[in-house]
């Protein structure tokens, strides 16, 4: 019996983050290379969320899929957004902005959202999707914040924070999908990439 692996085209994943790289391998899929996007990942002045995520994603995917010369490949792209309102919450620079997301976040729900991009380099056939999940957590103390600070965690992180981390004992509820706050959402992305013909 033939393998269709043998006939799909090659998975390119434009990140670098490692929790997409686990996310895809949970379900089974493996990029046949990683083509992390060097792209300006400045919010624009008074840019939304859902707007900054879809801008994000779609221009990490077109910069990789132009340099595969029409390649029988796939692209895909993600960027995840950490919003309270219509508030940002990027990726913290340092521990005081750190602090700050978490007073933000502590007792409150808000939104994650990432938008997914993907793209046929062969003729450039193009699929995209915004997904969100609305985020519980809990009031944080003093101390919970100084210890989560003071274990790193919060580096690199949307929002400040990981949920497959020491911050889950934060999120008393969550509404959505889960991977999707990780970095993925994996129901969704399956979708797109056979809709693409990358199938099973």
């Amino acid at each position: 019996m033939p393998d269709s692996r043998a006939s799909r085209p090659r998975l390119i994943l434009a990140s670098a983050s490692p929790r997409r790289r686990e996310l895809l391998a949970q379900i089974g899929i493996i990029p046949d290379a990683i083509l992390p996007a060097d792209i300006d990942e400045t919010p624009q002045a008074g840019e939304l969320p859902r707007p900054f995520a879809e801008r994000l994603s779609g221009g990490k995917c077109r910069a990789v899929a132009e340099g595969q010369g029409g390649a029988d490949c796939v692209v895909l792209a993600a960027d995840t957004v950490v919003a309270v309102g219509r508030r940002i919450l990027d990726k913290p620079g340092d521990e005081a902005e750190a602090r700050r997301h978490l007073a933000l976040l502590s007792g409150r729900r808000h939104t994650v959202i990432t938008g997914i991009a993907l793209r046929r380099c062969l003729d450039g056939r193009a699929w995209s999707r915004l997904v969100a999940t609305q985020v519980k957590f809990k009031r944080l103390s003093e101390a919970e914040v100084a210890a989560y600070l003071a274990s790193d965690e919060w580096r690199g992180k949307a929002g400040g924070y990981a949920i497959q981390g020491l911050a889950a004992r934060f999120v008393p509820w969550i509404g959505g999908s889960y991977s999707n706050v990780v970095g993925l959402p994996l129901t969704e992305v399956t979708g797109m990439l056979e809709a693409a013909g990358y199938g099973p």
